[in-house]
């Protein structure tokens, strides 16, 4: 069986990918799987590295507000086209999944239009607009929140929940392990701030103020993923050099940074929200405001409910992220 994987753009769409094709490969060892992803984004570093083939399109979004790449998106588009019909042509997948994000939108289309079976995987309680587009060519439809149908036809719908990377929901790594791997005390609380694959602005304004706070809690640690958008401007901060703190550009094996954590500082996109549920970690969620519908805050709100996380807006993160997160690590 072939099967043609197809999106990507942030770690939200690139590992839930990684993670269907894991487990078709688990289900199916000879099954042969190819990835479609955007030239210069995550997916082409990080579909490599997990050991698959992929290959990239001259591909990206169209911005609402008035851009001059915007006057690059009809050639973008046609060359993305052309490109993804010749995959298709070649490869010849008996299956097509999209995961969101721009590659996957010329390539199921087309998908679709050629006969193939496809599928498209939704990981937001709002989905993206490359997903609504293409729902309507879709054969599936897999979900991972109730009441979907607002967005999708109701009869294509599949209520799967979100795929997650088996070396974060199979893990049986040891906390010695993890800390040892990061080069962090294990006679210390560990704090893990992430801000997504790309980082978060407003994570890394918090921390890199909070000297202070950080020299006054000597039994606390700290590893803080930048994201590599921030990783040359905070790589020489004083408190990315602190003793107490590990900081990094992009965090390679979250599923140790989740054992050697005791409380997680996040985003709330889908993946992050399925990814921590899993690992039964403390979380202090920090929703993201620049998201469609404000769908990062709803997702955080169902585990704050339940009295699972804890949850500060992003404007209080300056002030709340750090005495927020020691308040979760003294909550034994």
């Amino acid at each position: 069986m072939r099967v043609l994987i197809s999106g990507g753009g942030t770690g939200g769409h690139v590992f839930p990918a990684i993670a269907i094709a894991d487990a078709l490969r688990a289900l199916e060892p000879e099954v042969e799987l190819l990835f479609v992803g955007a030239l210069g984004k995550l997916e082409m570093e990080r579909v490599p590295k997990a050991g698959y083939p992929i290959k990239g399109l001259w591909i990206s979004g169209f911005h609402r507000s008035w851009r001059w790449s915007n006057l690059l998106f009809p050639l973008k588009l046609g060359s993305s086209l052309f490109k993804a019909a010749g995959i298709l042509q070649r490869f010849k997948p008996d299956v097509a999944v999209g995961v969101g994000g721009y590659a996957s939108g010329p390539t199921l289309y087309l998908a679709a239009r050629k006969g193939i079976p496809t599928l498209i995987q939704e990981q937001n309680s709002f989905p993206g607009v490359t997903n609504r587009l293409l729902s309507k060519y879709a054969d599936r439809i897999c979900v991972a929140y109730e009441g979907m149908e607002r967005f999708f036809p109701a009869g294509k719908i599949l209520l799967t929940g979100n795929p997650v990377r088996a070396a974060i929901s199979e893990s049986k790594l040891t906390r010695d392990e993890a800390l040892k791997h990061f080069g962090l005390d294990a006679s210390r609380k560990t704090i893990f701030v992430v801000g997504g694959s790309l980082g978060a602005r407003t994570f890394n304004q918090a921390l890199a103020g909070q000297q202070q706070f950080i020299d006054a809690h000597k039994d606390v640690q700290i590893l803080w993923q930048t994201g590599k958008l921030y990783w040359e401007t905070y790589k020489d901060h004083p408190v990315a050099r602190h003793p107490r703190v590990k900081a990094l550009p992009f965090v390679d094996r979250m599923d140790l940074a989740y054992v050697a954590a005791d409380v997680v500082v996040s985003r709330a996109g889908a993946l992050s929200v399925s990814e921590l549920m899993l690992a039964g970690k403390a979380v202090l969620f920090v929703p993201s405001p620049n998201v469609a519908a404000d769908h990062q805050t709803k997702n955080a709100e169902a585990l704050v409910r339940q009295k699972a996380a804890r949850m500060i807006t992003d404007a209080e993160a300056a002030d709340l992220l750090l005495p927020k997160s020691l308040e979760l690590l003294e909550d034994e």
